[in-house]
């Protein structure tokens, strides 16, 4: 009786195992996208290159990182949502304001905008 028992756990959790089923995301924003900007020094007289990177996965995650002259200053999970046509990125745990952008294609590459048309990054 106990190996009838133990057959049927072990086929109960065969079958219900192969019952969950990952959806595969293929989003279109999935991979490496980048910003880079010069803000100009008042106190030392430099320029300063600030490169900021997401990293979109397909688990609705991804990563952060800005550099300040190739020095990591700034890195962070973020998630993200694709609603309607818009993707709306949250930064828990920085002192950063969500990103609400579009992607759109232009003559420079496909880029993230806000509404406004502000270039948030450009795709690597």
């Amino acid at each position: 009786m106990k190996k009838l028992f133990s057959f049927l756990a072990i086929i109960g959790t065969l079958l219900a195992s192969n019952c969950t089923k990952i959806t595969e995301n293929n989003d279109p924003v999935i991979g490496i996208w980048s910003h880079i900007s010069t803000d100009v020094g008042t106190t030392q007289k430099q320029d300063v290159t600030v490169r900021q990177e997401w990293i979109f996965n397909d688990a609705y995650l991804g990563r952060y990182h800005t550099y300040h002259n190739k020095n990591l200053t700034v890195i962070s999970d973020f998630s993200w949502v694709h609603k309607d046509s818009l993707y709306v990125i949250s930064y828990p745990g920085l002192d950063k304001e969500e990103d609400i952008v579009l992607m759109t294609e232009t003559e420079h590459g496909i880029i993230l905008a806000d509404k406004e048309g502000n270039v948030l990054a450009i795709r690597e």
